[in-house]
């Protein structure tokens, strides 16, 4: 991602707010036009459809897999609809969920749009009115997904999760009156930008519902939002089944996963494995994956002199990889909810994590089921890590126990719950 110096990033906000102010008379429009009515076939309709709106279903991530867990449980009862606001691939990274139908707004492959001429060219370049602009995917968004968007959700009815905090606001702000709305937070509250708060603790108490990832997080959003706050739930992510891949525990590979940037500390990680490679010669360290911060971690590789060690494959399946390894490492600054570690655990998979904000603690009990150590300490890493190599009777048991530990977070007990808040909401 190409690096954007701070005065610019500033200068192109203060631009994108005067556009955004020239354009509020569209968007009181849009929001007008969203809160048509449904027919009544559409109202007989509602208490078995549930369309999700996600940034991208084409794409790779905890997000996106974790919707599509929650997809696929609920087409055996739903009807379900996935709105993809951007594609760039050919094929999705994970497999379409049988039964569920996925649309896109804006088809970004090349050559896709090449067609557009007049006013929807137009739309296509001006800003969103809809999406916040301190989202971290707002770039998805541009006036014409806006109109689609509206188009695709006016006069229907069901129940509408949206699973970031912009498309929280949107379902909120739009009012569908077809529509219950249920937002979906992925992340810790801390991790959000102050702008998000302020829009949060304006436009989240018209919710019927928000689901957090943990107990910590479901009581910093009730803090937030106070006595206006709508019905808050904990539901965590599901492990998906991983088609009976197990980890090779007399592997001499530590794995690590997830996109390649600050947020998952893979630098934290290449620095950790740094300090413990001169004395574990016969280990590799293998981080799969892709992002921005791929080539400032190939330089730390290089620069710690690990190259041939550590490995950075790019994007793979998560169960062949388990399959070749056998102790797990989760370094993440901070997370909403870390799937990948749930995922590896449900395989029985040794593992180490930060103690980050949020999700580790809930899941690993600490020399039971895996190692925690303090959040960013490098050095606690490194001898966690050591300890996990050196001790093969550690890492059997811990691979035993780490099953058992996260038994609550399966596809059913998750699917369960989600079906008893959309019953209920709908009521």
């Amino acid at each position: 991602m190409r690096h954007i110096p701070r005065p610019a990033r500033i200068a192109q906000y203060l631009a994108g707010s005067a556009v955004r102010l020239l354009l509020l008379p569209v968007r009181l429009a849009l929001l007008r036009s969203a809160r048509a009515a449904p027919a009544a076939a559409e109202t007989a309709r509602a208490s078995r459809r549930v369309v999700v709106l996600l940034a991208n279903a084409w794409g790779m991530g905890g997000t996106i897999r974790t919707v599509h867990n929650l997809a696929a449980h609920l087409a055996a009862s739903y009807e379900v609809e996935i709105i993809s606001i951007i594609r760039r691939r050919e094929r999705p990274f994970f497999e379409f969920p049988a039964g569920v139908t996925v649309t896109t707004l804006r088809d970004l492959r090349p050559g896709a749009g090449s067609s557009r001429r007049g006013l929807v060219r137009f739309l296509e370049r001006c800003p969103s009115v809809l999406m916040h602009p301190a989202d971290s995917r707002a770039d998805h968004f541009t006036l014409l997904t806006d109109v689609d968007l509206v188009r695709g959700l006016r006069g229907r009815a069901g129940a509408l999760i949206a699973t970031r905090p912009g498309l929280n606001l949107i379902a909120a702000d739009l009012g569908a009156p077809g529509f219950v709305t249920i937002g979906q937070e992925h992340l810790h509250l801390n991790a959000h930008p102050r702008a998000l708060l302020r829009a949060m603790k304006r436009s989240y108490p018209k919710l019927d519902a928000l689901v957090a990832l943990t107990e910590a997080d479901a009581r910093d959003y009730e803090r937030l939002l106070g006595e206006a706050s709508p019905r808050i739930e904990h539901i965590p992510n599901a492990a998906r089944d991983l088609g009976g891949a197990r980890p090779d525990l007399d592997a001499h590979v530590v794995l690590g996963a997830g996109r390649l940037n600050r947020q998952k500390g893979f630098d934290l990680l290449v620095r950790a494995f740094a300090r413990v490679a001169p004395s574990h010669p016969d280990w590799r360290l293998r981080i799969c994956g892709q992002g921005q911060e791929r080539e400032e971690l190939e330089r730390l590789v290089a620069e710690h002199g690990l190259r041939g060690v550590a490995e950075l494959p790019g994007p793979r399946d998560l169960a062949e990889e388990i399959a070749k390894a056998s102790v797990f490492v989760l370094s993440s600054r901070f997370e909403g909810f870390p799937l990948v570690l749930l995922e590896a655990m449900s395989v029985g998979m040794a593992v180490v994590s930060f103690d980050c904000p949020t999700g580790p603690r809930d899941l690993v009990q600490d020399g039971r089921s895996g190692l925690l150590v303090a959040a960013n300490d490098v050095e606690a890493l490194a001898a966690a890590i050591a300890r996990m190599m050196d001790d093969e009777e550690l890492r059997r048991r811990c691979a035993a126990a780490a099953p058992e530990s996260v038994r609550a977070y399966s596809a059913e007990a998750v699917g369960r719950r989600w079906e008893e808040l959309l019953a209920e909401v709908a009521r």
